[in-house]
């Protein structure tokens, strides 16, 4: 693998045709490319090659026991990798392509480099809606370990500029195809004979997840011991962190306060006037850039409901402000 040389500038290419052959190319070599997805950018490399895999942790400070999601571009590659109970092959049916990743056993002859699973017996797998994810998987030939294209448990990119800002001259080449349309990190979800555990809340809710199952939805998320190990990205306390202190449920702001409102109020910058809880967690991570990048020394965000997509809007939240 090529070393990144601190030395050399981040190229950001529309994505295209040519564009497309170069990133793949590069992921061929064994480099990290960060490429748009439906729901955030993604720092993606070949998921079968093991220093392909320790460069995405490296350019990112990725600590090693968090486990990576894997892309892949169609169920046949999918169950090349995991094992799909009936219920798996449910979800799959209703929800991929789309937002939602499941954490399923891995198949022994998978292929996929061990750190992928970060010593665990399952691998996280999602089919992604975003066509230059797709096009990147299947140009490159291979499944794409990708995890979100910023420095380790600081803020998510939702826009080129934000992967730019955050790992120029770590890695050669982000696609760049405009901000991401859900603006949230997938729901990651672990399909049982019985049960589905929520282990990561996103796009696709729990309402969701029962209706197209018909089992109960498990969540589960506050109830993990301090010492339990971590079944998924995104289960981290502290995470999506900004480099202020936040303050949430916020009704005004504080003088020395950027306030990120939701719905009628007086702010810096509103998620949603029209309090659309989707609206807002589109503009989330947008939103906590500009009020990081502000003159204001503290970030302030209003109260979201914690209903439908606002639960996962709140779990980011939380791990922002921890």
């Amino acid at each position: 693998m090529t070393i990144p040389n601190p030395a050399f500038s981040t190229r950001v290419c529309r994505y295209g045709a040519e564009a497309l052959r170069e990133a793949a190319l590069l992921i061929r070599a064994g480099e990290p490319v960060a490429v748009p997805t439906e729901t955030v950018y993604g720092l993606a490399a070949d998921a079968t090659d093991s220093q392909a895999v320790a460069g995405i942790y490296s350019a990112k400070g990725r600590p090693s026991f968090n486990p990576l999601i894997v892309h892949v571009a169609d169920m046949e590659m999918a169950r090349r990798l995991a094992d799909f109970s009936p219920q798996a092959e449910r979800l799959a049916a209703r929800f991929w392509p789309g937002a939602l990743t499941m954490v399923l056993p891995v198949r022994a002859d998978s292929g996929l480099s061990p750190l992928v699973m970060a010593g665990l017996p399952t691998v996280a797998l999602r089919l992604p809606a975003h066509p230059a994810m797709r096009a990147l998987i299947r140009e490159s030939g291979r499944p794409l370990a990708a995890p979100s294209a910023n420095r380790s448990g600081s803020i998510s990119p939702s826009r080129a500029e934000h992967v730019l800002a955050s790992l120029n001259g770590k890695i050669r080449m982000i696609l760049d195809e405009g901000p991401t349309s859900e603006g949230l990190e997938s729901t990651i979800a672990a399909p049982e004979a019985d049960r589905i555990r929520l282990l990561r809340p996103g796009p696709v809710t729990a309402a969701m997840l029962e209706e197209a199952s018909g089992l109960p939805v498990i969540t589960g998320l506050d109830s993990k011991a301090d010492n339990a190990k971590i079944e998924a990205p995104g289960q981290l306390e502290s995470h999506y962190a900004p480099s202020k202190p936040v303050r949430l449920n916020a009704l005004r702001a504080e003088k020395d306060e950027y306030l990120i409102g939701f719905g009628l109020m007086p702010c810096h910058l509103n998620l949603s006037v029209d309090a659309d809880l989707r609206e807002a967690a589109a503009n989330l991570f947008a939103a906590l850039h500009v009020a990081d990048a502000s003159t204001q020394e503290r970030i302030a965000v209003a109260p979201i409901p914690d209903e439908g997509i606002g639960t996962a809007i709140n779990d980011r939240l939380r791990r922002a402000a921890a």
